[in-house]
């Protein structure tokens, strides 16, 4: 596989890491904190538009299916995705000042679910190109490891200046030049990288002609006959749960557990760095160990890491950056491992029941992810609920509850710590292995 192709791919992370880290990371705190909408009715807003996501992931994955038999490319949808995306990414940060919070919840989770939906048309088919792209166990590591480089980047690119860029101004402006200039960074991230999906009908498509009807069905389908994706879907699914919550608990964490707003960006560097220099660690320890072993270890890694950062209830402080760094590490592993296992997946099951149906499994994993991380978010709301959480709108100040500042340490601490701790049930029960998918015959695509 040449470098051009995993470069390429890889940038598309700049994308997809952008989309998921900012909303994640500001959007609730946007909603309570500068537009006035109560948490829970925040947390509805969020969720809302995640559940339309996952409606529509797997028909995504059926579109993107048709669309390789037909031109024999999944570029198409990528490519719509990419310049549809930063329009709607730019109204949902655009609210003018003094909306009413009702109205203003409206518009933002009309403008939400737009921009998902833009999302969703680049994200599934991309997914599903890794399985296609190469056929080897180790090759399909390092291109996700490459990818997870990208991704780490990407967090910590919009992770940290997103919320320098939302300073700009009052608080209206800087959300405003904020999605402006994230939404055309996450626009270019994608429309680059759909320039590597691959053109022409491979031979062995014409087989999918006979398959099920994709979308939902088809998907469902998959589920029911592929024991391993449904397990890692599931130890994927908790995940995501676990890091989406602690995502957008990160902008509390610093304002009222740390009381900097400047501690927000620290997390981030103490986050990413580690990723980034653990991305190609990774790599190498997979070949040692296998993705399954070193998927497991990078999980508990996470988890104990996390659990430390319970003590910040008690004792916050700069001590939490160490606390995040091991978890930065650790995470670089759980995104690229899990990814590089789902082409083995896909290709298991092209052997087992026909080709051609990879869309099908790309539309059901981000279903699965993007339901993680709604989880995460409502998880959070619900949190912030119980505990008497005050919103409040820009330019006003309010004194936190101390239940509220529990919660939310806990919130980014120890719950994030127990989610993890389950996916490991599952991965338990992950059964391919190297053996069950190389193959001896030589690269598609090189």
């Amino acid at each position: 596989m040449s470098g051009s192709v995993i470069g390429r791919y890889a940038i598309g992370s700049l994308g997809t890491g952008g989309f998921a880290t900012l909303p994640g990371l500001v959007l609730v705190f946007y909603l309570t904190d500068t537009l006035g909408v109560a948490a829970w009715a925040a947390g509805l807003v969020i969720t809302g538009a995640k559940i339309w996501d996952v409606l529509i992931d797997p028909l995504v994955g059926g579109l993107s299916d048709r669309s390789l038999r037909r031109t024999g490319s999944r570029r198409r949808l990528m490519v719509a995705g990419g310049i549809a995306l930063p329009v709607f990414f730019l109204l949902t940060f655009a609210v003018p000042a003094d909306t009413p919070p009702v109205v203003a919840a409206t518009w933002v989770v009309l403008a939400f679910l737009l921009a998902s939906t833009s999302f969703s048309l680049f994200q599934v088919p991309y997914i599903a190109l890794p399985a296609e792209l190469t056929a080897r166990y180790d090759q399909r590591t390092r291109l996700l490891t490459a990818r997870v480089a990208v991704l780490a980047l990407a967090i910590l690119l919009f992770g940290a200046g997103g919320p320098l860029l939302r300073k700009i101004g009052n608080p209206y402006t800087g959300y405003l030049v904020m999605g402006l200039v994230a939404g055309v960074v996450i626009g270019a991230g994608m429309l680059i990288s759909s320039t590597v999906a691959p053109r022409g009908v491979a031979p062995d498509l014409a087989a999918v002609d006979a398959a099920p009807a994709h979308g939902y069905r088809a998907g469902f389908a998959a589920l029911r006959r592929s024991q391993p994706f449904r397990v890692l879907l599931s130890a994927y699914l908790l995940q995501a749960l676990a890091t989406g919550l602690m995502l957008a608990a990160a902008n509390y964490v610093a304002v009222w557990v740390m009381h900097s707003d400047d501690a927000l960006t620290f997390l981030f560097v103490a986050l990413i760095a580690p990723a980034i220099v653990f991305s190609p660690v990774w790599n190498a320890v997979s070949r040692r160990l296998g993705k399954e072993r070193s998927f497991r270890l990078a999980s508990t890694l996470f988890a104990v890491a996390a659990a430390s950062l319970t003590a910040a209830i008690w004792v916050p402080g700069a001590w939490m950056y160490a606390s995040v760094a091991v978890a930065g590490a650790a995470y670089a592993g759980m995104q690229a491992l899990p990814m590089a296992m789902l082409p083995d997946v896909i290709s298991h099951d092209a052997r087992t029941h026909g080709p051609g149906q990879a869309g099908v499994f790309g539309g059901m994993w981000t279903a699965g992810e993007t339901t993680g991380m709604a989880l995460g978010a409502g998880l959070l709301a619900l949190i912030l609920t119980v505990t008497g959480y005050l919103q409040t709108t820009a330019g006003h100040t309010v004194v936190q509850p101390g239940a509220a500042v529990t919660g939310i340490a806990a919130a980014f601490g120890v719950v994030p710590a127990v989610l993890t701790l389950l996916s490991l049930v599952f991965l338990a029960r992950y059964r391919l292995r190297r053996e069950d998918i190389d193959d001896p015959a030589p690269e598609a695509r090189s």
